[in-house]
């Protein structure tokens, strides 16, 4: 038997990469798997997907948020019939949601093809999209044990962790450091904190960088490597050639390879975005979180704990996270390389490196019936 596998992937790299991992993973585990990815004309997935290779078909699902908000009914009963032709014209398996509003249609569309379905939540507390979808499938994947309170007590979640991408997966920071740090320009017997507010950057995380640099531009033994976005990437160049914060502060538009940069840190300054978390967990880099203020029902703090919890990121709020709070606490770790390999074990003990394997597996478990 041949499986066919749809996978909805739709709106934000959060909901898209680990979707992509997942695909990978049944590919490889089912070299012969039918796999097409469903998405919405909105997000980021009419490049992402496309260029990774895979196929993609489009339903009409708008956002939760905004005007929009008001054609949602409409929209859904719209797309969940798409998302039925689609099953249908696919001869599909199973139907698989990465959450966010472009997996309710394609689960909604499952239910009335009667095709087996799943989605998977990335979260530390569920998504309000995904809330709904398991009203409709009893097949609910976590990234983190903490979310399975929150779903119905009819649903029975299990873990399987945050699917990422094999560069990371498989993920030796002990083996690739050297070259990591090599291909950075990290001279040896100087540490690299690596700073980083995803994709499109963040102001505060830009500002504290620059001002870390400006505290430390006379030091020799410490380097910052920045991604400030590339909207913010010009402006940040120029307040760290004013303060003099560039000898000490690479500020780039992107990294080549995220498993470099995880590789040279010897601490991170992120957001707590549930794939950040994983990945930090994964790759045992020690860590100081700065949860994004404005995410909906403050899910980035809940995120956050999990690493914080086990002893392996420090969580400043971003209102704080000001160079004369931050500024000790990397100070103090850089100075204590056993609680840094402390705080790098710790942060292993929560990743799931196997994420993406164990999620396909249970889709082709239900692809094959």
């Amino acid at each position: 038997m041949t499986p066919t596998v749809v996978i909805a992937a739709g709106g934000t790299g959060g909901h898209i990469y680990p979707g992509l991992a997942v695909a990978g993973a049944i590919r490889d585990l089912a070299p012969d798997a039918s796999i097409t990815f469903v998405g919405t004309p909105r997000g980021l997935e009419g490049r992402l997907i496309p260029e990774a290779g895979w196929p993609l078909r489009l339903v009409d699902m708008t956002p939760f948020v905004g005007w929009r908000k008001a054609t949602l009914p409409l929209a859904l009963v719209r797309s969940a019939f798409q998302s039925r032709r689609i099953l249908r014209e696919t001869k599909a398996d199973v139907a698989v949601g990465m959450g966010g509003y472009a997996s309710i249609p394609l689960i909604v569309g499952a239910r009335l093809a009667r095709v087996p379905s799943m989605i998977h939540e990335s979260g530390a507390i569920p998504g309000r999209a995904n809330l709904v979808a398991a009203r409709v499938t009893g097949n609910v994947a976590l990234a983190w044990d903490t979310a399975a309170s929150q779903f119905p007590a009819s649903v029975e979640p299990r873990v399987v962790g945050m699917p990422l991408n094999p560069e990371i997966a498989g993920f030796d920071r002990d083996a690739v450091r050297p070259e990591a740090r090599d291909a950075i320009g990290v001279p040896a017997g100087v540490r690299l904190i690596v700073v980083s507010g995803g994709s499109q950057g963040a102001a505060s995380l830009n500002r504290l960088a620059v001002g870390l640099a400006e505290r430390w531009k006379d030091r020799d033994d410490v380097r910052i490597l920045l991604k400030p976005g590339r909207t913010h990437i010009d402006a940040v160049q120029a307040d760290l050639d004013r303060t003099g914060g560039s000898k000490v502060c690479d500020a780039v538009a992107y990294f080549d390879r995220m498993d470099h940069a995880y590789a040279a840190a010897d601490v991170a300054i992120m957001r707590a975005g549930a794939g950040t978390v994983a990945e930090l967990a994964v790759c045992g880099v020690p860590s100081i979180l700065v949860p994004y203020p404005f995410a909906s029902d403050d899910h980035q703090t809940v995120n956050a704990a999990v690493l914080v919890d086990g002893g392996g990121a420090i969580m400043v709020r971003d209102a704080e996270a000001t160079p004369d709070t931050v500024a000790p606490l990397i100070e103090r770790l850089l100075g204590d390389p056993d609680e840094l390999a402390r705080m790098s074990a710790a942060a292993r003990v929560v990743g799931r490196p196997r994420a993406a394997d164990e999620m396909a597996a249970w889709v082709l478990e239900l692809a094959r019936g």
